[in-house]
């Protein structure tokens, strides 16, 4: 029996994403080309794999269990749904603290990366329906309320297949290995991990746009930042499907944080920005007063 579980699956994870990665040099990283777009969801089932190879043919243990591949019906599901959205809406309040930032109804720093993108036809299309969906809801600040829907229908279902993708390595099959750890302890080493492995999309421009350099730091703080709620959530719930809804809507809700403001960039605003990571250090916090003084099924408390 090979030791060191914890080590053997990183090895393994960051052997086969390297080889991968390979497949950019023939196809860069774009978030408009559908070839490209599918390359990158397939990326995402990497560490499901992984946990899937070795459990079958290197440990000879059972595939569910390694990968908490248990369902039973908790209110902490729609927690599950629920926080990521809090962290998009939160991100959005606290970046209009940083200078130069406002709030911005016509979203013209979103339709000026239309732009970049679109033909006039496309960009003059998507002005109108923005137009209609005002109409429509009669508020000029519309997609709050469809970028909730869309996050909460689609980030749950189509977005958690392939949040489970990544969730069934990082929240299964190596929190399950680095059990003994304690809570904050298999956090930091998972989080981190899973920052790191997204270093091949984040030098080509995802969630960091030109910041690459400052982007594979900054995706890694970020990461560590989630990770204890990641396994808050795999606690209270048991299982690795929890944390694979909650990728799901985490990867819908980004939009949210940022539709409608004007100045700040990459680094500064958005989720994935110093506004998000501000959002979650308050929600991390929110999470371990409410299991020290309020949870009788204490998980961070009682593992520290």
């Amino acid at each position: 029996m090979i030791k060191n579980k914890p080590l053997i699956y990183v090895s393994s994870v960051y052997l086969i994403t390297g080889l991968y990665s390979l497949l950019y040099l023939k196809i860069p990283y774009s978030t408009s080309n559908f070839i490209s777009v599918m390359v990158t969801s397939f990326y995402m089932f990497i560490p499901f794999l992984c946990s899937i190879f070795l459990s079958k043919f290197v440990y000879k243990e059972s595939v569910k269990a390694n990968i908490n591949l248990y369902f039973k019906w908790t209110p902490w599901y729609i927690a599950a749904i629920l926080i990521p959205l809090i962290l998009a809406y939160l991100s959005f309040i606290i970046a209009l603290l940083i200078p130069g930032v406002s709030v911005d109804p016509e979203m013209s720093d979103l339709m000026n990366r239309f732009s970049k993108t679109l033909n006039e036809i496309q960009l003059q299309k998507a002005k109108e329906q923005s137009e209609y969906m005002k109409r429509i809801f009669k508020t000029e600040y519309y997609y709050f309320i469809i970028g909730f829907i869309n996050a909460v229908i689609f980030g749950s279902s189509v977005n958690a297949i392939f949040g489970f993708g990544e969730e069934a390595g990082w929240r299964g099959f190596l929190l399950n290995a680095l059990k003994e750890k304690g809570f904050y302890k298999a956090s930091l080493i998972t989080g981190t991990i899973w920052g790191v492995w997204h270093l091949p999309l984040v030098i080509q421009g995802h969630n960091y746009g030109k910041y690459h350099i400052a982007g594979i730091f900054m995706m890694t703080i970020w990461t560590i930042l989630l990770s204890p709620l990641f396994t808050y959530i795999v606690h209270k719930t048991g299982s690795v499907i929890a944390a694979a809804i909650m990728h799901g809507v985490l990867n819908a809700s980004p939009g949210i944080s940022i539709v409608y403001l004007k100045g700040g960039n990459e680094i500064t605003t958005g989720i994935t920005g110093i506004s998000g990571m501000i959002a979650l250090i308050i929600i991390n916090l929110l999470i371990f007063i409410y299991d020290k003084y309020f949870d009788e099924n204490k998980v961070i408390n009682k593992t520290i």
